[in-house]
């Protein structure tokens, strides 16, 4: 009998395994209701996807509680450098700061959990208009970011979101569309395609080719971005790539329905727990 329901129980806690990693890194970013966590890695995988589709309170309440049952290690780094991407997401990267510099200091000696809060950083440094403290950060997390077949193939994706931020930043266009198409690329190649990455590299690279001046591709990259990012549920990217669109117009979507979408978005965000930051 024991043997039996150890089975059973094993076979249950492996397809929560699948189904949250599926919505969190995988090809069900639309997925909800999410099955109950039941230990702390299911935590963090569920919070992931909440906060991909703006569930910000169902995935900040996930994060608490593996942040109370782990002292340090990777699992309660990364859960603080998720908790700084939500706060960043909203506009505040001030406050991200401290959640990410947390992170670093609880990684250890975890690559995957050093290069995240150090890219993270980075996006908050770049936030605050401190270019030469993200340039320095980024490669601080290229030194290291383990390659190979162990490392997680989202980081260098993440690596290129923000390099791609940085340049168009700084004005520099070219180097802009170089990062973030290379950042399509590499999400297009992770070893399981992850539906959110590739969104959100599509977001970038629309940015990016706005950046450099080539507003009709960025019209059409855009387009497919919000397109995507609403079929998916991926709320704070549609909000995003709607935002790009207004300011830039597009061919598909009057400008109406461009700020009804972003409006939508945003109260929807709200109502589930997300406090955007008033420019």
């Amino acid at each position: 009998m024991f043997t039996t329901i150890t089975v059973i129980e094993t076979r249950h806690t492996s397809t929560v395994d699948r189904e949250l990693a599926a919505a969190a890194f995988g090809d069900r970013p639309d997925s909800w209701p999410l099955p109950t966590a039941t230990s702390p890695q299911q935590l963090w995988l569920r919070a992931v996807a909440a906060g991909g589709q703006g569930r910000y309170g169902s995935a900040c309440r996930d994060l608490s509680e593996v942040r109370r049952e782990r002292p340090a290690g990777r699992l309660v780094s990364l859960a603080h450098s998720t908790q700084a991407s939500f706060l960043r997401q909203l506009g505040w990267h001030t406050l991200a700061r401290g959640w990410d510099g947390r992170a670093l200091a609880l990684a250890g000696t975890d690559p995957e959990a050093r290069s995240d809060a150090l890219i993270g950083l980075a996006a908050d440094a770049l936030g605050v208009g401190r270019f030469a403290a993200a340039t320095t950060l980024l490669a601080r997390a290229d030194s290291v970011t383990v390659p190979g077949p162990t490392a997680p193939d989202r980081l260098p994706v993440r690596r290129r979101w923000v390099a791609a931020e940085l340049a168009m930043a700084t004005g520099d266009g070219a180097s802009a569309v170089r990062h973030a198409e290379e950042a399509v690329e590499l999400a297009k190649a992770m070893a399981v395609p992850s539906a959110r990455h590739q969104v959100k590299s599509q977001v970038v690279l629309a940015a990016a080719l706005c950046s450099a001046g080539d507003t009709e591709r960025s019209r059409a990259v855009g387009e497919a971005a919000l397109q995507a990012a609403g079929r998916l549920r991926l709320l704070p990217l549609r909000w995003a790539a709607a935002c790009l669109l207004i300011d830039i117009g597009s061919v598909s979507f009057t400008a109406q329905k461009l700020h009804e979408i972003r409006d939508i978005c945003a109260g929807q965000v709200r109502r589930a727990g997300g406090a955007w930051r008033s420019a």
